[in-house]
């Protein structure tokens, strides 16, 4: 009920036309609608760029237990959680889950050169889907999430919504593993 009264609130103070031309898939900045972004709250879609130049839709994740991963090529920081997020992208990725259908990682790179980000996926191994805007800082994606500082992830389950966020070292490994089917 919470998120109804969200949404019709931010409605009537935007109005439809953030919402016209699309299906409504189209990412919408959280400070345009006053989306929620909370543990509970559906997680907006993203739909950006893969390194190939293919469209990827987060809900076109759906089903599985997903970790929205904001870093970049030049974050050091993203760089030492990287092997982290590898590691459990390999040992959740084809775990049974109680009621979701694997583990994938949707990493949305924060990256203004193609070449740089590129060279960052192969070096460090990410195996998962990689997407981009290639808008640095001006990312319509960290603005969708309001992230200011990276890394920065939100788990969503399979049904999109968020249950947890902010999961670095063991924690995200702890967080998955409450998820997976004794």
């Amino acid at each position: 009920m919470k998120k109804i009264a969200s949404l019709f609130f931010a409605l009537t103070l935007v109005g439809t036309s953030v919402f016209a031309g699309g299906d409504g898939d189209k990412p919408v900045k959280v400070e345009e609608v006053g989306i929620g972004l909370n543990i509970g709250d559906e997680a907006p879609n993203l739909e950006f760029k893969d390194p190939n130049g293919k469209m990827v839709s987060l809900k076109s994740l759906r089903g599985k237990i997903v970790l929205i991963d904001f870093w970049a090529s030049w974050c050091r920081p993203c760089r030492m959680e990287n092997p982290n997020v590898v590691s459990a992208y390999k040992k959740f990725n084809k775990a049974k889950f109680k009621s979701a259908k694997g583990f994938e990682v949707y990493g949305v790179s924060l990256d203004k050169s193609q070449d740089a980000w590129v060279n960052a996926i192969q070096t460090d191994e990410l195996m998962w889907t990689n997407v981009s805007d290639l808008g640095g800082w001006n990312s319509d994606g960290a603005a969708t999430y309001g992230v200011r500082s990276i890394p920065a992830n939100f788990l969503i389950d399979e049904n999109g919504i968020i249950i947890a966020k902010g999961l670095r070292g063991a924690n995200l490994h702890a967080e998955l593993q409450k998820l997976v089917a004794n």
